[in-house]
């Protein structure tokens, strides 16, 4: 087509129409084709062509894109579907599709207000194959429209067209002021169309988008009478959403004339889409608007998550979109937290010994196995389908707490349903609640009881009110969110299974991931951890445990924070199987959605004020992990972009631009592992240069980089993500240290430098021959178990990397050889929860000296809380200027012996809990493991205790205490009184019973004498009066 044979009118949605002037001879070759293929009777090729051109209504889009013999072939095809509808007596089904290199065009019979649940789903196929995958760098764009005649006499259905069509944008990488110039990041067809007022209006929403996390929703009414509705997101930021849209205004009977979705190369999307309602009777303009405005507040909720396994349910109408997402929230609930043990596990771990430590690793074993194989995921899902109504029975209960709000549950009917009339916030239609009140929490036991058959229906059922239970505060009914966050009473966990329980438990659930957050104090830090998986059975197993490992992680933080102010926290984000490439999109909603609960309201329509039923405020620290490193900044500038007053110590392990200290940069954790293994080294006067090393976790990572640079031994293996590296006689140290220098995998080392016993195996490698002769049939299998090779015998083993619980009572016998002799002298557990305790004291009973995780592992910590009291400290402009880099590149002279401050007090630190150890297991007898823990709760516990003593007040003391407790060059900068006076109060408590706590306990032990600590006092308040 040329551009001669086009037209232009102005539609009601700011388009330009799609005039074709070719119209009348595109139809003439039409008639000619269909003549000489004879497939329609000549007689009545008039009349099918005229119906289909002028009858029924499709755009003219339609015929400027597709052929003659394309539009003959669709013809032929309807009027066959109907001869075989009328003479099989159904309905007449139309699903037509052409595609190109660059464009397509999809056609199929639409039904006003009906979602299709059986045949061809075009909308979701053009959501997978064009809009999920749309990046700046190839995006495509959709117009849509409704033909305004029927298919046939018989069926009442439109016929709904696709057009689908690769960008071509004006400014494919925009830059400066151009990435908010909807002229340049525009597709020009788009721009060709497009009314100035249209320019206008995108233009709005693309600027709101690029400084949102979440999506911007807008309507108007326009002369037709229709409502438009304008939806921006960034792009890749949801999947499936265009689709599910159609699934939302369906379910409020309404439906679309036009729908249009542009993409923009900033990275923005923006869905257009004309509704109108099914008209009856009983329409009004009243409850048009009402629709409108009801699908705009859940256009949000659908944002967060667009499918569900219950998707069917909604496009039919039984579930309302708000019961759907709660249904897929409670699923994922009782997945993690379905207490299916039963009374035969409780008698067991009665009768078993708790200090018996295989006892209590088998016991962990058979918890996995009854959790894993009694309730599937599958078969919790099928029960909830089954008990539809009690599901949303279940979700008005837990709306009538966390929307409606109720003053007391004696509330009459009548009451709530003005409530609900008049909020059109309403989780669920006025209609769905008017005839009953929800069900109060006892009658919903008893229903539960009276409706289910079996008492796995039951378990599951009551898991779901237990979740409504303990919801303390959501952001579900927010106008605006990118993920669901829960704030949990974690009363609810079990203690035969969680024998701690945490100070709070937060669950997040986004379109590509669930998480978790845990904390054992009110004040506490901890990393926040991306898991991600390999394949579907892996992610299988890493849902099964993420819980369970979100939760030792943080009770081993906690123990590990023995010396800091702060206690214990982890955070946890396990992507979804297709999201595996989303790590930074997962966080970013998970960080958002934690903000909303943190934060208080202040934007009616925007950020609303939540219902509260913790009632006090909350501040998390998060702090770099596996997968997060380089997100930190990130976190830090939302968070102060979302006016929390906290944000420069929200996050720690920021870039030095924003006052971090780097972890990696200044090998934080490093120092705390490494100065065990000096300790082993002075204590038994061995030569660090002649002994040999295994090394889990290679030279791209924190630790493992570290480890490689600060030490002085001949490592003979180190494993990474991408293999094995090995060589006997010590792998060549240049070139170790360089991959380290440049922080890359093993794969990139020169093989050339391996002596000819030495080999490297990657983990795409297969059929590989080893020096030694041994055949590895693949390196994935290899590497994953490569720590249990006896190639892997080694002096001292440093896991600086790998997955939790990589040695445990199953696999603990392949570290011995066939004399029963251990593989290794030393092992000091820099990565978190490497082995089990009960292979760690397997190791210690044959003789290894053995350090854990919560000990060796902990500068990192004390690095971000000596980072955020710095943040504490100063005034902003104060930070900026003694903490962050400067604009010429330059770190401030403060910033640099800070650092240095903060680098002696870890290796301090660890030295002091390393001889501690090592003087009471030589006194006591008792595994450096079970001594380590027994250290850290002594520390945690006299912390506590001193929090009600009177100690504080002792003015002179307390002065004492803080001058010798906090970094020498702060103190220079500030003085005493000005940190005093600017830290908050129960900080600087924590700083001086952290302190006070970890050196009494370091110096006497863990069982001292009842005089022991009224000496250690005494030593103290001598010096805080000679110093008075």
């Amino acid at each position: 087509m040329t551009t001669s044979e086009f037209s232009a009118a102005i539609n009601h949605s700011g388009y330009t129409d799609n005039v074709y002037s070719g119209k009348q001879e595109h139809r003439v070759q039409v008639c000619g084709i269909l003549e000489k293929e004879g497939e329609i009777p000549s007689h009545a090729i008039e009349g099918e062509v005229a119906w289909f051109y002028d009858v029924l209504g499709l755009d003219d889009m339609y015929f400027m894109r597709e052929e003659p013999s394309t539009v003959a072939e669709h013809i032929t095809a309807i009027y066959g579907s109907e001869l075989s509808s009328n003479k099989m007596g159904k309905s007449i089904s139309v699903s037509l599709a052409t595609r190109h290199e660059n464009s397509a065009m999809f056609i199929h019979n639409s039904t006003p207000g009906i979602s299709k649940t059986d045949g061809d789903n075009f909308e979701k196929m053009i959501d997978t194959e064009y809009l999920d995958i749309s990046v700046a760098e190839k995006a495509y764009r959709v117009e849509s429209y409704r033909s305004r005649g029927k298919v046939s006499k018989s069926l009442d259905a439109s016929l709904r067209t696709y057009f689908v069509n690769a960008c071509e944008f004006v400014n494919p990488d925009p830059q400066g002021d151009a990435v908010n110039d909807i002229n340049q990041v525009s597709d020009r067809t788009f721009l060709a169309k497009a009314t100035p007022s249209v320019l206008d209006l995108y233009g709005s929403v693309v600027s709101k988008v690029l400084t949102r996390t979440g999506p911007v929703i807008v309507s108007d009414e326009l002369p037709s009478g229709e409502h438009r509705i304008v939806i921006g997101y960034r792009q890749r930021s949801t999947q499936g959403y265009f689709s599910a849209l159609s699934d939302l205004y369906h379910y409020y009977s309404m439906y679309s004339s036009r729908k249009y979705v542009e993409q923009f190369s900033n990275g923005v999307t923006v869905i257009s889409l004309s509704a109108s309602p099914v008209l009856s009777p009983a329409t009004s303009p009243t409850s048009i608007e009402d629709n409108v405005n009801q699908i705009k507040k859940e256009a949000s909720l659908l944002f967060c998550i667009p499918n569900t396994p219950f998707q069917n349910l909604f496009k039919t109408g039984e579930l309302s979109v708000q019961e759907t997402v709660y249904g897929y929230t409670v699923w994922i609930f009782a997945q993690h937290f379905l207490n299916r043990l039963g009374n035969e596990y409780a008698t067991l771990v009665e009768i078993l010994n708790p200090t018996d430590a295989t006892a209590v690793e088998v016991l962990a074993k058979l918890k996995k196995r009854l959790r894993q194989e009694t309730f599937t995921r599958e078969l919790i899902l099928d029960i909830l389908l089954r008990h539809r109504e009690l599901l949303k029975d279940l979700y008005a209960h837990f709306a009538q707490v966390h929307h409606i709000n109720t003053a007391s549950p004696t509330t009459s009917a009548k009451r709530l349903v003005s409530e609900l009339n008049n909020d059109l916030h309403v989780s669920l239609s006025a209609q769905r609640l008017q005839d009953t009140v929800p069900l109060s929490t006892e009658d919903l036991r008893v229903k539960i009881a009276r409706v289910t058959t079996n008492e796995h229906d039951a378990m599951v059922m009551r898991a779901l009110l237990d979740f409504n239970e303990n919801v303390l505060k959501t952001n579900f009914y927010q106008p605006t969110k990118v993920a669901l966050s829960f704030r949990m009473d974690p009363s609810f966990l079990p203690a035969i299974e969680y024998p701690v329980k945490p100070y709070g438990l937060f669950l997040v659930i986004g379109n590509e991931f669930r998480g978790f957050h845990v904390r054992f104090q009110d004040v506490a830090r901890g990393g926040i951890r991306i898991v991600r998986s390999r394949n579907a059975e892996a992610f299988s197993i890493n849902q099964r445990t993420l819980f369970d490992e979100n939760y030792s992680l943080a009770s081993t933080q906690h123990r590990k924070n023995k010396d800091i102010p702060e206690g214990g926290s982890k955070g946890t984000i396990l992507l979804g199987i297709e999201s595996q490439d989303k790590a930074f999109i997962a966080f970013e909603k998970y960080v958002d959605a934690m903000l909303d609960l943190l934060l208080v309201g202040q934007s009616p329509g925007i950020k609303n004020r939540l219902v509260d039923r913790l009632g006090r405020d909350e501040i998390l620290f998060f702090g770099p992990d596996e997968g997060t490193a380089g997100y930190m900044d990130w976190a830090s500038q939302h968070a102060r972009k979302r006016g929390a007053p906290f944000w420069k110590a929200f996050t720690t392990g920021k870039s030095q631009t924003l006052g971090g200290i780097p972890h990696d940069t200044y090998g934080m954790t490093t120092r705390s592992v490494h100065q065990y293994v000096l300790g082993i080294i002075r204590q038994l006067n061995l030569d660090e240069s002649a002994c040999t090393k295994l090394q889990t976790g290679g030279p791209d990572g924190d630790l493992g980089s570290n480890e490689i640079k600060i030490s002085n031994d001949r490592t003979t293996a180190v494993v990474d993500g991408s293999g094995v590296l090995y060589d006997p006689h010590g792998i060549n140290r240049e070139e170790l240290t360089r991959l380290a220098l440049a922080r890359q995998m093993i794969q990139h080392f020169d093989t050339s430098k391996l002596s000819p016993e030495g080999f490297r195996v990657l983990v795409d490698d297969f059929q590989v021959t080893l020096p030694n002769g041994t055949l590895v049939q693949d390196g994935l299998s290899f590497r994953n178990v490569f720590h249990l090779n006896k190639l892997a015998a080694a002096d001292f083993f440093v896991p600086c990397g790998g997955r939790p619980e990589s040695i445990d009572i199953n696999n603990i016998g392949l570290l011995f050889d066939a004399e029963g002799t251990p593989r290794f002298k030393y092992v000091v557990e820099g990565a978190n929860l490497f082995f089990t305790q009960d292979a760690r004291l397997r190791l210690e009973k044959a003789g290894v000296h053995l350090f854990k995780d919560a000990s060796a592992n902990k500068g990192g910590v004390t690095s971000s809380s000596l980072e955020v009291l710095a943040a504490l400290s100063f005034t902003d402009a104060e930070f900026g200027r003694l903490m962050c880099k400067q604009a010429d590149g330059t770190l401030p002279s403060f910033y640099q012996e800070y650092v240095s401050d903060v680098q002696k007090f870890i290796e301090a630190n660890a030295a002091r809990e390393f001889e501690c150890l090592w003087n009471e297991s030589k006194r006591t007898g008792k595994p450096k493991s079970i001594l380590s823990d027994e250290l850290s709760v002594a520390i945690v516990e006299l912390r506590k205790s001193l929090e009600s003593t009177d100690l504080w007040n002792n003015i002179a003391l307390r002065r004492l205490i803080m001058q010798e407790a906090l970094p020498a060059r702060l103190l220079k900068e500030l003085g005493l009184d000005t940190v005093l006076e600017r830290v908050p109060l129960n900080y600087l408590k924590a700083i001086f019973g952290a302190y006070l706590a970890s050196h009494f306990v370091y110096e006497y032990g863990t069982d001292p004498s009842q005089f022991s600590f009224f000496e250690f006092m005494s030593k103290h308040t001598t010096k805080a009066e000679a110093a008075n």
